[in-house]
């Protein structure tokens, strides 16, 4: 279960909670499914998963090798590689695909599902990047706890900055702005910030510091803030760039947060035959999220797969009976 076969019902591109999740359903559907996973999750870093009923803390490795299990239990093939490419092959009704894999192997499907989850573009500070995932975060649902009463800044890097900010002040009520390189805040933006007591700091942050612990940031000037905590906005780039010569293009997301692919509820693409879930098509959604999208959009392949073998069914059922 750990290699391809020539062709599947469904290979679903990455492994994380949204492609796993949609294996296991489709898997326990008695459909024939392969997951290729590059092995390069987004969460990586990060020393557990947070905000997940009955997985509470774990670490995001165990979580995938123990999903990666119960889908080989059911029969699914769970395999390592990474996508390059995705195209039609060789049926009108654009319901078959070619994966090429970067070690030169294809396999078919009747139909796929992208959950490749996406990348972080960080801020470009020195020091920051050593940080991330522990003392350097983003999202206060998923690491918010773990830092709770303490000096935190958020860095205005995207913008969501003062969004961040704010929800941060919720879990300390030691916050500072950094400005940085933003443009000026508007008199609205202002006005919030110091009615939830945090203070806005401005000059250009120059470096993060702090070797094994961030220690504060030191900005253009030479001074030195303080804080046992950083908040940055990175911007979200969804790894489904492969997906091009089928017509699906990243697109900007509304939040400005990034890019994504875009998808209905379901997770149907606008190509026929192509489904999305996860952080490729929703950047905001935390695991609990994008394995609940994955399960979605598997049950919803599963019977479309059956509603278009049933049509084939009565059509040759017909065919048998017009020829009698």
């Amino acid at each position: 279960m750990t290699q391809l076969d020539d062709s599947y019902d469904v290979v679903v591109l990455g492994g994380g909670a949204a492609g796993l999740n949609a294996a296991l359903m489709l898997a326990r559907s008695r459909r024939s499914v392969a997951v290729i996973d590059a092995g390069a999750p987004r969460n990586a870093p990060a020393q557990g998963v947070h905000g997940l009923l009955g997985r509470e803390g774990m670490s995001p490795l165990e979580l995938l090798g123990i999903g990666r299990a119960e889908v080989r239990g059911y029969g699914g093939h769970v395999v390592s590689g990474e996508v390059v490419s995705v195209v039609r092959a060789g049926n009108a009704a654009g319901a078959e695909f070619l994966v090429t894999i970067a070690d030169g192997n294809t396999v078919s499907a009747r139909r796929i599902l992208v959950a490749t989850g996406l990348a972080d573009e960080l801020p470009d500070v020195p020091g920051l990047r050593e940080h991330w995932g522990h003392d350097v975060l983003h999202c206060p649902y998923c690491h918010g706890w773990e830092v709770r009463d303490q000096r935190i800044a958020v860095l205005a890097s995207g913008p969501m900055s003062v969004h961040q900010a704010l929800l941060f002040s919720q879990l300390s009520d030691d916050i500072v702005f950094l400005s940085h390189t933003a443009d000026p805040l508007t008199a609205e933006d202002t006005e919030k910030l110091v009615a939830r007591g945090i203070r806005i700091v401005d000059g250009k942050v120059v470096e993060v510091l702090g070797a094994d612990r961030l220690t504060g940031v030191q900005l253009a000037d030479g001074s030195v803030v303080e804080r046992d905590a950083l908040v940055v906005g990175p911007r979200m780039n969804t790894r489904a760039t492969f997906l091009t010569d089928l017509g699906l293009i990243p697109e900007p997301h509304p939040s400005g947060m990034g890019d994504h692919i875009p998808a209905d509820p379901m997770g149907r693409t606008s190509v026929p035959g192509v489904w999305i879930a996860g952080n490729a098509t929703d950047p905001s959604a935390q695991v609990g999220a994008a394995a609940a999208a994955g399960a979605m959009a598997g049950a919803q392949i599963n019977a479309e797969l059956v509603m278009a073998e049933t049509a084939a069914a009565v059509d040759a059922r017909r065919a048998e009976s017009s020829s009698v």
